[in-house]
């Protein structure tokens, strides 16, 4: 049981060799582009979500901040349709691993924390220390300002692991239930079954909101440091 139940957040392999490689190029390939002058429903409305979603994040970025547009409209989309495409039956969600999620959260940190200090390092060393503090507890509070800034990258990555794997969990135990269930009782396996769907569009809704939510999170940290 337990086996089958974490088997889909083992990452696949083909021949042998890992395929979570090609597994991450793939949603890039789902987006539609157009040649055309005059686009189609689709890709009108792609590009109203994308500018919406841009302008919200970047509004309270100066001109500065507002360079990185680019790039967190691409992060939220490509995290947006991987956690979507996780949802499928048999297939693989690398949001579900905490080494994925690091490897996105760490460097989009770092770069905000270097900008900071390469920009306004007297802003930067200024949020270590409040203003106002009395003096025995400086040492105390500048370890403590520490560790919270350092530990916000694992923040990150360990809320989207969470979130997305326990989604998948809970589907994955229901949905098991309900097959368990159909052979013995039918009215039951009914309500299973409707509980199921109804999880089914949460996750969808949990897919998309903790795409904007790790954007955004990366967006604030972008802000206190330009």
């Amino acid at each position: 049981m337990n086996e089958n139940l974490f088997a889909s957040f083992i990452a696949p392999a083909i021949l042998g060799l890992p395929a979570a490689v090609l597994i991450i190029l793939f949603p890039p390939l789902l987006i539609p582009t157009s040649k055309y002058l005059i686009n189609n429903r689709l890709i009108t409305t792609q590009q109203w979500l994308i500018k919406l979603t841009s302008k919200q994040m970047m509004t309270m970025h100066n001109t500065k901040g507002r360079t990185w547009s680019l790039m967190l409209v691409s992060l939220i989309i490509f995290i947006a349709t991987t956690n979507l495409l996780g949802l499928l039956p048999y297939s693989f969600t690398p949001t579900t691993q905490l080494s994925m999620n690091l490897a996105m959260a760490i460097p989009l940190w770092a770069g905000a924390v270097i900008m900071g200090f390469r920009s306004k390092i007297k802003n930067a060393l200024a949020h270590f220390l409040p203003q106002g503090t009395p003096t025995p507890l400086i040492p105390m509070l500048v370890i403590i300002e520490t560790i919270s800034l350092l530990i916000q990258p694992m923040a990150l990555a360990v809320r989207l692991t969470a979130n997305i794997t326990a989604g998948h969990l809970l589907m994955h135990l229901i949905g098991s239930a309900t097959l368990a269930m159909s052979t013995i009782n039918l009215p039951s396996t009914l309500i299973i079954f409707t509980i199921l769907i109804l999880l089914t569009i949460l996750e969808i809704a949990v897919a998309l909101i903790q795409a904007y939510v790790f954007t955004l999170l990366v967006s604030l940290y972008l802000h206190d440091n330009t």
